[in-house]
């Protein structure tokens, strides 16, 4: 199981919004160069930018073909301009909002859904071309069993509620997950 360190998962939040304001201010983001270790490994993971208790955004990269410390910075980046469901958000926001990071373990398949474990795993289903992934935080907060996690994954893929039953792959995942909240704002330059 991956472990970050606290001064870890400070460090990438800082690069996360850094990156947000670097690019929201028209300048090329710059991420910092760290030695060897678990910041340069190749990870999944999910930037979500919450505005109070609302979600502002959320963009991930489940098959990371970077550095953890560098696609933080691009999923930033992307979950602040880049998510269809919302606006483009704009400099002026930046001190409104939160940023949360879920690094992801890798994707196991499973046959019986009694092994997804709600609040510590998250799914990804695939259909034909149809995907979807949520994850594992967003069962508990909308207090979802597993049937309706995986209707709303469905959902999500753009599928029937229903089609996770039928021939669909159903794959879970853990994931480390932590943000400013925690650190009560003070990972904020």
């Amino acid at each position: 199981m991956l472990q970050l360190t606290e001064s870890d998962q400070r460090l990438l939040l800082q690069i996360a919004r850094n990156a947000v304001r670097s690019y929201l201010s028209g300048h090329a983001p710059r991420v910092p160069e760290v030695p060897s270790g678990v910041l340069t490994e190749e990870r999944g993971i999910f930037v979500s930018i919450h505005k109070g208790v609302d979600l502002r955004g959320c963009i991930g990269n489940i098959h990371a073909a970077s550095a953890l410390c560098r696609t933080v910075a691009e999923c930033a980046i992307a979950a602040a301009v880049g998510d269809p469901r919302f606006m483009p958000m704009a400099v002026a926001e930046l001190d409104e909002v939160d940023f949360e990071i879920s690094v992801l373990s890798s994707m196991r398949r499973i046959e019986d859904i009694r092994e997804i474990e709600i609040g510590k795993h998250g799914v990804f289903i695939s259909k034909g071309t149809a995907r979807g992934l949520l994850l594992p935080q967003v069962a508990t907060e909308y207090g979802w069993d597993r049937e309706r996690f995986l209707q709303e994954t469905s959902k999500k893929a753009g599928l029937r509620p229903d089609d996770w039953k039928k021939d669909a792959t159903i794959q879970c995942f853990t994931a480390v997950i932590f943000g400013e909240k925690q650190f009560q704002h003070s990972v904020t330059t």
